[in-house]
């Protein structure tokens, strides 16, 4: 057992290394972090969406926007898109799981606004179709996901895809990425704000 769980760690590493040494992936986490930090000046907010494991990322990452990161400072306006079960339970069930984060862009979505989505496949429909209708509102989406991007590649404005196929391992560097867009954003907005 001990060789498994080093061979884990192991696969771990070793994925973070290919995030590490991918430039181009690089420069988008630059990229989400400059967009985000510009959202939040103009007044916008950004909202998160997952499944699953990546729901509770979503949930996750908004509460490090909201609450704090390193800093004592002023909640920023983020939130995660499935928090509200009633709502959720709801509309999945009067109308399809596939539109409970669609809808609600629909009624919270605003120009400027950013949307996150969260999933390692790339493939959510649910998550896809929120990209769609957040698009048409004029907001900016980044997509999470995992080597190919899935579907969410098309729909994404900034890709962040973890070159991997091992859902754990995605997830893993989701949160790393997440929180290292979390902690930039903070230091230059706030930096920006003095």
């Amino acid at each position: 057992m001990t060789d498994q769980i080093k061979n884990i760690i192991q696969a771990s590493i070793d994925v973070k290394s290919l995030v590490l040494n991918n430039d181009a992936l690089i420069k988008t986490v630059e990229s989400s972090v400059t967009l985000i930090v510009k959202a939040f000046h103009s007044g916008n907010k950004v909202l998160f969406c997952g499944n699953g494991g990546s729901a509770a990322d979503a949930q996750h990452l908004a509460a490090e926007f909201s609450g704090r990161f390193y800093t004592d400072r002023a909640a920023l306006p983020a939130e995660a898109l499935h928090v509200n079960t009633s709502y959720l339970t709801a509309v999945a069930n009067d109308y399809s799981y596939d539109v409970v984060y669609s809808r609600l862009i629909q009624g919270v979505g605003n120009k400027g606004d950013v949307l996150v989505g969260l999933s390692t496949s790339g493939n959510s429909t649910n998550i896809v179709k929120a990209f769609e209708t957040a698009r048409e509102k004029g907001m900016t989406t980044i997509g999470l996901t995992g080597s190919t991007g899935g579907k969410m590649k098309e729909w994404s404005d900034f890709l962040l895809n973890v070159p991997s196929n091992d859902t754990p391992r995605i997830q893993e560097s989701h949160i790393l990425l997440g929180h290292i867009i979390c902690q930039l954003v903070e230091e230059e907005y706030f930096s920006n704000n003095n």
